[in-house]
């Protein structure tokens, strides 16, 4: 890796209290938390009918994120009570909640740099009818509620919703070949 992706790496580690990559050809060490922030996505019931979930994934290699834990799964009522506890209130939930349990969910879980901030991103509007074309919801979304996945909203939310859908130990600690090409040294 030449100078540039050096320089870019001891960018991503400057401020980051405890990391520092010294001058020199490598930086060794564990990856800045950073680099390792996780996020939960779902495939919902729609995705998985339309044969979808491969087109989801695809977006989400080629952006080099790292896929740390995946399930099919047709979801509880229990399950979906917990996840969307926070939506309980609102006059669409036992909608909703028929909806994601009308058929399998593809559940996962992506690891990179600001993952859940790019997640968003790539996701695009809940509402398809607003979601910018390019976005996965504006590219495969027919209407709000049909709106084909489902992306943490936040750091701590991701960290509460995968605790959800996975026991720690389904999410697989790997090192990705790519990494040092995706981020640098």
């Amino acid at each position: 890796m030449g100078s540039l992706g050096r320089c870019l790496a001891r960018s991503l580690l400057r401020g980051q209290p405890g990391l520092s990559c010294p001058p020199g050809p490598r930086c060794y060490g564990s990856a800045p938390p950073e680099l390792q922030e996780q996020t939960l996505v779902l495939v919902k019931p729609d995705a998985v009918q339309r044969r979808l979930v491969g087109s989801v994934i695809q977006r989400f290699e080629r952006r080099g994120f790292k896929l740390v834990a995946m399930k099919l799964l047709q979801a509880d009522q229990g399950l979906l009570d917990k996840h969307y506890q926070h939506l309980r209130q609102k006059p669409f939930y036992p909608v909703l909640l028929q909806y994601m349990s009308s058929g399998p969910v593809v559940a996962m879980v992506w690891e990179g740099y600001n993952v859940v901030r790019s997640t968003r991103a790539m996701v695009g509007d809940t509402d398809s009818a607003k979601a910018s074309a390019g976005t996965i919801r504006g590219d495969f979304s027919m209407h709000v509620s049909r709106n084909v996945v489902h992306a943490s909203d936040s750091v701590e939310t991701a960290q509460r919703e995968i605790g959800f859908w996975f026991q720690r130990n389904e999410l697989v600690a790997w090192q990705s070949g790519d990494r040092d090409f995706t981020y640098g040294p």
